[in-house]
């Protein structure tokens, strides 16, 4: 089976009951240590000089709240990261209509890149927080930095393909190694317009993206190739195009196009 790679929702849900956080727990404990120090990066700066918070987790005073649940993470209900992580891509994999079996699935062959925990999966059991992958922390510094080469050591072992459908943000924090790039694939999902070319349309974009998934995990036949792909997300109404990567040694892209709305 596929592996796809999603970004992380900015908006999430608080459960009102479940375990606490146990980084124990949670899948590729190879980044347990790298997710201690952000961890506690974030403690310092949730707990401190206020305005300095809003700066660095990027929110306003109205949003004061997340600085709150930044500062309960290790105290607070965890869930899995499929229930936590809300917003237009996750809405439209439209997980409580999928069947027990499809939503193990789901969870088994999805990963999230994290801003805060590095790569997960779906099923992992996971708090509520606010922490953008653009961010930099006090000693850990530039997340990109910090995640970059630890996800992209955890990719290079993946020998299934890779399903790439993250934000630019989230590449960054866990490039597409050589060793896997071969075997993976980028969606690169635009809208037509009334004149001129496609463009990236962020809502739209995101609902595609889902719905993608949605497919993947409904599909029944393998999916081993990017022709296999491009024949499934041509069945969503959209034109769909392989485009050779520009450099040796770089994931394909599929170029999706999908009507106006």
């Amino acid at each position: 089976m596929p592996l796809i790679l999603l970004p992380p929702s900015e908006g999430k849900t608080s459960p009102a009951k479940g375990d606490l956080l146990c980084l124990d727990n949670l899948s590729y404990p190879a980044l347990n240590n790298s997710r201690e120090q952000v961890l506690t990066a974030l403690d310092v700066v949730s707990t401190g000089e206020i305005d300095e918070a809003r700066k660095t987790i990027g929110i306003s005073a109205k949003q004061d709240f997340e600085i709150l649940r930044n500062r309960e993470i290790f105290s607070s209900p965890c869930a899995p990261a499929h229930q936590i992580y809300t917003g237009v891509l996750f809405d439209a994999i439209g997980m409580g209509s999928l069947s027990k079996s499809q939503l193990a699935k789901l969870t088994q062959i999805t990963n999230v890149v994290s801003a805060l925990f590095g790569l997960i999966t779906l099923g992992d059991v996971i708090p509520t927080y606010r922490l953008s992958g653009d961010a930099k922390l006090p000693i850990v510094g530039s997340l990109a930095k910090h995640w970059s080469p630890l996800i992209s050591q955890e990719l290079s072992q993946v020998k299934s393909m890779v399903i790439d459908l993250r934000s630019g943000i989230y590449q960054k924090l866990g490039p597409i190694p050589i060793e896997t790039a071969e075997n993976s694939v980028i969606p690169r999902v635009m809208q037509k317009m009334s004149s001129g070319p496609p463009k990236v349309v962020s809502h739209h974009n995101k609902a595609t993206k889902g719905r993608i998934v949605r497919a993947i995990i409904q599909h029944k036949a393998k999916i081993e190739t990017v022709d296999d792909l491009a024949e499934l997300i041509a069945k969503l109404d959209a034109d769909v195009a392989v485009v050779k990567p520009t450099k040796s040694q770089s994931a394909r892209i599929l170029d999706v196009v999908i009507a106006a709305h």
